[in-house]
């Protein structure tokens, strides 16, 4: 792995892949590489039930909707958000927050929940979401309404291609100031 991967892998920020048990110390199938997911304005979705159409219908509709069951949701490696069935979490509109450890032999959850989960950063992941507006589904973009994060876009796509879950991928000479801009503000 390259000092640029470690880099990444250290740095991973943001707010929040579907697993079936809790937090444990085996890898957890559930999360693979970001970049297999399907990539839509610079977040990446899936959908752990079948249902991938509906859930790239939500994504890509400039009036939003409400995602359906079995929606993950990802802008880094190393945070997930994952859609349950309705009525499960009224209060984080059924999403699951997840934060991540990733790793090139797998992934595991460092921490699983609704409104209390905390990103190694310090941030909510729900009390940054619930601030988007009622159309978008608590997903933050720019202009939904929730606080800004402070990722430029070049940042995000650097750290979405340097997953140690995933095969390696050059970075342009862009993508490494970033990353090495994130490195210097964060230490």
């Amino acid at each position: 792995m390259t000092a640029h991967h470690r880099l990444a892998v250290a740095l991973m920020i943001a707010c929040s892949a579907f697993a079936a048990h809790a937090t444990g110390s085996e890898p957890d199938p559930s999360f693979d590489c970001i970049r297999d997911m399907t990539a839509v304005r610079g977040f990446y979705v899936d959908n752990v039930q079948g249902n991938l159409e509906a859930t790239l219908a939500v994504a890509n509709s400039p009036e939003g909707g409400v995602y359906p069951p079995g929606s993950v949701v990802q802008l880094v490696p190393t945070e997930a958000m994952v859609k349950r069935a309705p009525g499960f979490n009224p209060a984080t509109k059924d999403w699951e927050f997840f934060e991540l450890d990733v790793a090139p032999d797998g992934t595991q959850i460092r921490g699983r929940g609704f409104a209390d989960v905390v990103n190694r950063f310090g941030g909510n992941c729900f009390a940054c979401h619930v601030k988007a507006r009622p159309e978008w589904d608590m997903i933050c973009e720019q202009n939904h309404g929730c606080d800004p994060i402070p990722l430029t876009p070049v940042m995000t796509r650097a750290i979405q291609k340097t997953d140690p879950r995933c095969a390696p991928v050059t970075l342009t000479e862009e993508e490494q100031t970033a990353l090495e801009a994130l490195s210097a503000a964060s230490g």
